[in-house]
């Protein structure tokens, strides 16, 4: 339950959880501060928000970086206070968390783990007040953070956080640093294989010293300009599967990552 917090900068933190590996952050400002992603139930929620307490005494702000359960239903413990988005995660939330929490209920019953079951059940989703479409700037006093919306990738609503005063990115799970640079988590229905790598060019352009993945400790540019390239080698073995140049088995068999992340790949509309 409890996680450890990574300082990257002055004022700006990363916390880490071994729970989904997930990942987390916090940039403070003179005046106020901004928690990125709260978790994923009431329980988790009030642990980060208690969590931010111990570091900073200022009134907060939350962004959701996408609609997913573990990053935007702890959200319960920072009431109230303004809630950011991009505009197509509120709808998301609002179409699809009903059906996802009965669903990451049975998935944590099956694991075992019915303290998050239940805690999942009790949780009452906030929905963002605070909408944008491509890029908004918050005055956190003496510090800016500017959220972004890079492009498709992992969801059609990603939003990532740039301090630039401290080169530091938050990406959500635009990027992750899983055992292999993605999981078969990565891609999901609203994943864009194709689009991907164009939002990762994005990423770099902002030219950030440290770059915070949703899930998995912080990387550099060298890492996304890696997986840049792999993400390439999969849309290339997608595409050749499409002409009927090879097969599914093939293309794993030629794939730089595992068969079940590949196959979430190559799933993706």
């Amino acid at each position: 339950m409890t996680g450890r917090w990574i300082e990257l900068a002055e004022s700006v933190h990363a916390r880490r959880y071994e729970e989904l590996d997930l990942t987390v952050g916090l940039v403070v400002g003179a005046e106020r501060c901004l928690v990125v992603d709260t978790r994923g139930d009431l329980e988790q929620g009030a642990e980060l928000a208690a969590a931010v307490r111990e570091l900073t005494p200022l009134p907060w702000a939350v962004v959701y970086t996408h609609a997913h359960f573990d990053h935007a239903w702890g959200t319960e413990a920072f009431g109230p206070c303004a809630v950011w988005a991009h505009e197509g995660c509120r709808a998301e939330l609002a179409e699809t968390a009903e059906a996802a929490r009965d669903q990451w209920i049975a998935y944590y019953r099956e694991q075992g783990k019915a303290g998050v079951a239940d805690a999942i059940a009790r949780t009452t989703f906030v929905l963002p007040d605070h909408l944008f479409t491509d890029r908004t700037e918050l005055d956190l006093g003496g510090r800016s953070a500017v959220l972004l919306h890079p492009g498709r990738a992992h969801t059609d609503h990603d939003v990532v956080v740039h301090v630039p005063d401290a080169d530091v990115l938050f990406a959500g799970d635009v990027v992750e640093n899983a055992e292999h640079g993605f999981s078969a988590f990565s891609f999901s229905a609203g994943s864009d294989l194709t689009a991907w790598p164009d939002t990762f060019d994005r990423l770099l352009a902002l030219q950030p010293r440290v770059i915070v993945p949703g899930h998995g400790d912080p990387v550099d540019a060298g890492f996304v300009r890696y997986h840049r390239h792999g993400l390439h080698e999969l849309i290339a073995l997608k595409a050749a599967m499409g002409r009927g140049e090879t097969t599914e088995a093939a293309a794993v068999a030629a794939s730089p990552y595992p068969g079940d992340v590949t196959l979430a790949a190559l799933a993706t509309p």
